[in-house]
């Protein structure tokens, strides 16, 4: 069993002691080989989370620990080896000639030597499917492609933490699912522990665990099939549902029995090919 990588006790932040508090009391883990994805109406401490995981803030109160290591001011350097980020805008992350060159810069700051370099280039771009734009100007390539080189960039400095913090936004709808393809195996195949900060609800649904946050609090935290049962609760609260379970529930008005919550077209399929065998 998977130990807790992540630890926040009842942290709370805000931008200023005139500002409201954008997170209140949170309290939750994240183990090291799990994903979760973490989701709320805009301004509910989404992003804020991912910057304190990441120490580009700090908590006024309460404590955070990256792999038993409490972020602070001290520890800060160390901990950000263990955690890596993509934003919502690749071109935000670009700081290379070539994507090889932007590949390499996060090792280059830790100090990797040369030898090592090389090979993660090589094998993280395999990983993402970019081996053949090795050398080729990121302005050059399209939104899908700079994030695969965004990921490649991140998973270079071997972190055990992986946050995309809105970084399928800007891409098409097969753009990210191609992305999340990539990431969920590469998580999968790596063992990292990954975050995904996000609005798209088929994303959502692929995790293991949710956190929904609202106004700064966790409202609820659990598996994507219990979350999305919630329907009323969630939309009070500023958040959608997927697709599939809207019609499951129109279904269910006109009388078409369904036993389990469906989270994808494959499965609400699966319930009524199942109902038409038995009648």
């Amino acid at each position: 069993m998977a130990g807790n990588l992540i630890e926040f006790k009842d942290v709370s932040f805000r931008y200023s002691e005139q500002d409201p508090w954008v997170l209140k009391n949170v309290t939750f883990t994240i183990k090291e080989d799990e994903w979760v994805a973490i989701i709320g109406h805009n301004g509910s401490g989404k992003s804020t989370i991912a910057k304190l995981i990441n120490g580009l803030l700090f908590p006024q109160e309460g404590e955070i620990l990256i792999g038993g290591k409490k972020v602070t001011e001290d520890s800060i350097w160390d901990i950000r080896k263990d955690v890596g980020m993509v934003f919502q805008n690749p071109d935000n992350q670009f700081v290379g000639a070539t994507v090889q060159d932007d590949v390499a810069f996060g090792m280059e700051n830790r100090g990797i030597t040369r030898e090592v370099m090389v090979e993660r280039i090589q094998s993280t771009l395999e990983a993402v499917g970019m081996s053949d734009y090795q050398f080729t100007e990121p302005h050059r390539l399209s939104g899908g492609q700079k994030q695969r080189v965004a990921i490649a960039g991140v998973l270079a400095i071997s972190p055990r933490v992986l946050i995309l913090d809105e970084a399928t936004a800007m891409l098409d709808p097969n753009g990210r699912k191609e992305i999340m393809q990539t990431v969920s195996q590469l998580q999968s195949k790596q063992g990292l522990a990954l975050i995904t900060i996000t609005h798209d609800l088929q994303e959502v649904v692929q995790a293991n665990r949710v956190i929904v946050m609202n106004k700064g609090e966790v409202w609820k935290e659990s598996v994507p099939r219990e979350i999305f049962t919630e329907k009323e609760e969630l939309r009070k609260i500023g958040l959608d549902v997927p697709f599939v379970t809207t019609l499951a529930d129109a279904l269910k008005d006109i009388g078409v029995s369904i036993s389990k919550e469906p989270l994808n077209h494959e499965e609400l399929l699966e319930e009524l090919w199942t109902l038409h065998l038995r009648t």
